[in-house]
């Protein structure tokens, strides 16, 4: 898979500024909130580009999380 830059994609900053606040959220809401589709594949995309995210299933969905390192 040929993953897109960060720093080009507006794509995948909308959905990483929407994963910033730490917090689960759900495939649906990462499709609402950030107006993108293939959240797997952007996660991927964004696991490429060096950020480290979580996902896991809440009450049978998919949820996504955002980790960061304390520095």
């Amino acid at each position: 898979m040929h993953a897109a830059r960060l720093s080009h994609s507006p794509r995948l900053q909308r959905v990483l500024n929407l994963l910033e606040d730490g917090e689960p959220h759900s495939t649906m809401e990462i499709i609402l909130g950030a107006q993108v589709c293939a959240v797997n594949s952007i996660v991927s995309e964004l696991r490429a580009n060096g950020e480290h995210i979580e996902a896991r299933v809440i009450d049978g969905l998919w949820h996504y999380r955002l980790i960061r390192s304390a520095s």
